[in-house]
């Protein structure tokens, strides 16, 4: 029986939920005020859960205190990610480098549409957080910081569509990889996520163009600070080497301690007697990061406790799923139920988060720079193309690839059966 069926609700619909929508509905209302309705949200569900609904960890305050042991290195991650990257890519735009790029990409539409492309193959290494802020930080100086809503969420689903077949790509893939899985039975993603991408990047470009054409013709005279892009390179290697370090020497590790957070933080610490990074953009940073978090948790809490059976059917819910509750507890659930195709869910939860734009860390990141993205009407009316794409993608890797529902196996363990038997065709 589905724990959530004995929930206080309205219309079969869990009272939870109906707050969480709520809460969202403010966000999108009154965007002057987004940080007293997140905070008054996240403080409104909690007193909800600690009264009539329990946590998966258990009710009452002993519930809420092992839920936040469960969510605080994520969030704390999370955190360190937000304002560690808003300091990252003020080194970024100092280098004057992003002046520069407007020379080596191609005029009109196909400038924006590379850039898209560029932001895709750095994911595959890159945490998505960083190659979003990234081509962010890229689009808002060729673009004179004018950036369409729908290119801002082509720039989120493209970070997530390259991290969806790369198990250093994506928080999601890296927790399958973790599990038992191979990078192998990730890597079959990319072939929903190319077409992904051809489809929403070709029509995010063209919007971008016509609402702000790229600017070709650099300012004279101007150098790149080289200084400064070593340091970027310094705290991404510094985030991506503690990531996949314990990853392959203490994965656990990885569950009790904010490793990535604080390698980010150690970095900038580290590298600010090199050059000083703009420490004028924390206290934004902090507020719009709180503001953020706050809708995570409130996420977090939801009573998501069991999924239906895995079919392929079912991994193409996800990923619309994936676009309101945070992927990570999802991809959870998953794991612990099995049967599933796992580059089917990679892609599934990975790039379906870009359909809203506090659907993926990538996008809560990038919202942090551009706080007009934080409208649920507007990156569903203007980027209605990703949501389009990663269906479009989803059935080009059904018909291509077809469904094959796989076990996971640690190094050196024997196969096991499937949790839910499934048949390993296209269904």
């Amino acid at each position: 029986m589905n724990p959530a069926a004995s929930l206080p609700s309205i219309a079969g619909i869990p009272i939870d939920f109906i707050l969480f929508a709520v809460t969202l509905a403010g966000v999108a209302l009154f965007h002057h005020h987004v940080l007293k309705v997140a905070v008054t949200g996240l403080v409104v569900i909690t007193l909800y859960k600690l009264l009539f609904s329990p946590f998966a960890t258990g009710a009452g305050v002993p519930g809420l205190m092992a839920h936040l042991g469960h969510e605080w290195v994520i969030i704390a991650n999370l955190f360190a990610l937000l304002v560690g990257f808003a300091l990252l890519a003020n080194h970024f735009e100092q280098s004057h480098l992003p002046v520069i790029l407007p020379k080596v990409l191609p005029d009109d539409w196909k400038g924006g549409f590379v850039l898209l492309i560029l932001v895709f193959v750095l994911s595959s290494f890159l945490d998505n957080i960083a190659a979003a802020m990234i081509g962010g930080t890229v689009a808002a100086t060729v673009f004179k910081k004018r950036v369409h809503i729908g290119y801002l969420a082509a720039i989120v689903a493209a970070s997530n569509a390259g991290g969806a077949g790369s198990v250093v790509g994506d928080t999601t893939t890296t927790m399958i990889w973790i599990a038992g899985g191979s990078p192998l039975q990730v890597l079959e993603a990319y072939i929903a996520a190319v077409p992904a991408l051809l489809f929403f990047g070709v029509i995010a470009a063209r919007q971008q163009h016509a609402y702000q054409p790229i600017v070709k013709d650099a300012p004279q005279g101007v150098t790149v600070d080289a200084s400064r892009l070593l340091i970027v390179a310094a705290i991404l290697v510094a985030a991506i080497g503690a990531n996949v370090y314990f990853n392959l020497r203490a994965p656990d590790v990885l569950n009790h301690v904010p490793v990535i957070g604080v390698a980010v933080v150690l970095a900038i610490v580290v590298t600010s007697v090199w050059r000083q990074p703009d420490w004028s953009l924390v206290p934004g940073a902090v507020k719009g990061s709180i503001f953020l978090l706050s809708l995570v948790l409130c996420a977090s809490m939801m009573p998501v406790e069991r999924l239906p059976i895995a079919t392929w059917m079912t991994t193409l819910g996800l990923g619309f799923i994936s676009a309101v509750f945070d992927n990570i507890p999802l991809t959870a659930l998953a794991l612990k139920q099995g049967g599933y195709d796992w580059g089917f869910l990679a892609y599934a939860v990975g790039f379906g988060g870009s359909m809203i734009w506090f659907g993926s860390s990538a996008g809560v990141a990038l919202s942090n720079f551009f706080p007009e993205a934080r409208s649920v009407g507007q990156w569903l009316r203007h980027g209605w193309h990703v949501a389009v794409g990663y269906v479009l993608g989803f059935f080009v890797l059904l018909l291509v690839w077809g469904w094959h529902p796989e076990p996971l196996r640690k190094a050196g363990a024997p196969a096991a059966a499937p949790a839910v038997a499934a048949p390993a065709t296209t269904q």
